[in-house]
């Protein structure tokens, strides 16, 4: 049900305004203090990379190495990594979708002192989007934990979805969604989950279709949306942060009116 002609950056743009807005003023900082010099360094380089094709291949020895080449600002270089790796993948997948743009040039980065504070503005301009349902967004969310391995992220369930019907049987079906009974769209959802994380250069022509089949245009730019918001539990994952804070069961989060996460 898409509008493959519509091009990527005119969906995000039409679909989800404030988000654009706020991804391009990501787009356009950078830390305080933090120079080139660090960024371009080796140990930086290798991180990045295998950032980017799998985080979960992260090791002691890589991190090491990332650790003695950023020292204090470890968490710093690490959101500049992934804020390019998410800019990419945001590109990649809505023209994918909806057919080949041209994307805003990013301006000059300009030296803030704190650069999450903008990652957290954009996650709750995403967090405001409304396209899915709470079981959807969660099932989405899951996914992505799971294929990032962030421990974290796959201790905690959503209490919408809950809400809405969903159980422990609902979110196990993430982790084989393609012979579940869950619906079409959702289907649908979870493989364009999947290709952004590991393909997101090359979304498959049968995932993309199964997305303009099954999902709306406002849906489909939600769910993209919401795979680069969860993204940035690569971050904990790749600095080995990501330790859960229950050690049986699981734990209950709630997403409040700004758009902000809340364990209950």
């Amino acid at each position: 049900m898409t509008s493959s002609q519509l091009g990527g950056a005119t969906a995000l743009q039409q679909y989800a305004p404030a988000v654009a807005r706020a991804f391009l003023h990501l787009q356009s900082v950078r830390p305080s203090g933090l120079f080139d010099e660090v960024l371009d360094g080796a140990e930086v380089a290798a991180f990045a990379e295998q950032f980017r094709v799998d985080v979960t291949g992260i090791d002691e020895q890589l991190r090491a190495g990332f650790a003695e080449a950023t020292g204090e600002r470890q968490f710093d270089v690490a959101q500049m990594v992934w804020v390019t790796d998410a800019a990419a993948r945001l590109s990649a997948s809505l023209d994918a979708l909806f057919g080949p743009s041209t994307w805003p040039l990013v301006p000059r980065r300009v030296p803030i002192s704190n650069v999450w504070l903008t990652i957290e503005s954009f996650m709750a301009a995403v967090a405001h989007l409304n396209s899915l349902d709470p079981t959807m967004t969660e099932l989405v969310r899951l996914r992505g934990a799971r294929e990032h391995e962030c421990r974290i992220c796959k201790s905690r369930r959503s209490v919408a979805a809950i809400e809405q019907g969903a159980d422990e049987s609902t979110f196990t079906a993430v982790d084989h969604y393609g012979d579940s009974d869950l619906p079409p769209a959702t289907k649908a959802a979870l493989a364009l989950v999947d290709a952004m994380i590991w393909t997101p250069s090359a979304i498959p022509d049968d995932v993309a279709a199964g997305v303009q089949a099954h999902l709306t245009d406002a849906q489909a730019v939600e769910v993209v949306l919401e795979v680069v918001r969860n993204s940035t539990n690569k971050i904990a994952v790749a600095l080995g942060a990501d330790a859960p804070e229950v050690t049986e069961g699981v734990q209950l989060f709630v997403t409040d009116a700004d758009g902000v996460l809340t364990t209950v």
